[in-house]
């Protein structure tokens, strides 16, 4: 699976934004809601400070 990067991920809701498509918006609102959760989450992965996770510290 191909997955987007964050700013692939950054353009596509700015697209949706320009579209004024919000998430009441039938098929288009539900995929606005998935990407913005993927967006979070890879926006926090991305922001994790891997040294942290050594001995088991961190949660992934």
């Amino acid at each position: 699976m191909n997955d987007f990067t964050l700013d692939e991920m950054k353009a596509l809701l700015s697209v949706f934004e320009k579209a004024a498509v919000t998430e009441q918006d039938g098929l288009a609102g539900e995929l606005l809601g998935r990407l913005k959760q993927a967006h979070a989450e890879r926006e926090e992965l991305e922001s994790m400070d891997f040294d942290d996770c050594l001995g088991g510290a961190c949660k992934l």
